[in-house]
């Protein structure tokens, strides 16, 4: 990154925890895995296992985005936990600000995302060669400053997904240093938050939900 990595020094969050999973509200600013070198090395997968030595990888959130996320306590749980996301069962609900005041109520962002392999980790819209990106989002309120308060709730997983189809479609997440512009670029964060995880549990079946209250 071209930044300075500096990671949040706050203690860890846990929202919900059991014998299989490990629900955390993740700071922005802090990446969710190590990147390349020991200056990236801080990250919520290390600071979980520091609390939790057994917890394993399910899913990530992009270094800005704060909110919930899930680690397994069990290979099994791991395993059960991996094909839900990859079967779109895990149901994710994202709260953001974005520049503009967004005119409809509700709608869907239906664009293929490709990586822009000489602007990494860029994505951008590719119908040609992209993948299938899909958002449904509903407006919250207008507020202050020509911006508006959304719920995102994307159907894919796709890098940078929200962020390209926000910015897409005319109104960029306040604070994105990726894909906003001029005054929407002006923010003390991304406003980009995972408000909300529903999965399946690995072990009973049943269905659990866990919120993060949002930040900002």
């Amino acid at each position: 990154m071209a930044d300075t990595y500096a990671p949040p020094d706050v203690p860890l969050a846990v929202l919900h925890a059991d014998a299989a999973l490990l629900f955390v509200d993740k700071p922005a600013g802090l990446l969710s895995v190590p990147g390349k070198g020991p200056e990236l090395a801080d990250c919520l997968m290390s600071r979980v296992r520091a609390a939790f030595p057994e917890a394993l990888l399910v899913h990530r959130l992009d270094r800005d985005t704060s909110g919930v996320m899930v680690f397994a306590l069990t290979p099994s749980a791991q395993r059960h936990l991996g094909a839900q996301f990859e079967q779109r069962l895990a149901k994710k609900t994202y709260v953001a600000r974005v520049w503009g005041h967004v005119r409809d109520r509700s709608g869907t962002v239906d664009l293929p995302l490709i990586v822009d392999w000489p602007n990494r980790p860029l994505q951008h819209v590719d119908h040609e060669n992209g993948r299938p990106a899909i958002t449904d989002w509903r407006r919250l309120r207008h507020e202050a400053a020509g911006t508006t308060r959304m719920r995102l709730m994307p159907q894919t997983g796709r890098s940078h997904q929200l962020r390209v189809h926000m910015q897409a479609i005319g109104h960029p997440i306040l604070g994105d240093p990726f894909y906003a512009t001029g005054p929407a670029r002006e923010a003390p964060r991304l406003m980009l938050h995972a408000e909300n995880l529903r999965l399946n549990h690995p072990e009973s079946g049943k269905g659990i939900g866990v919120t993060a209250p949002c930040p900002f």
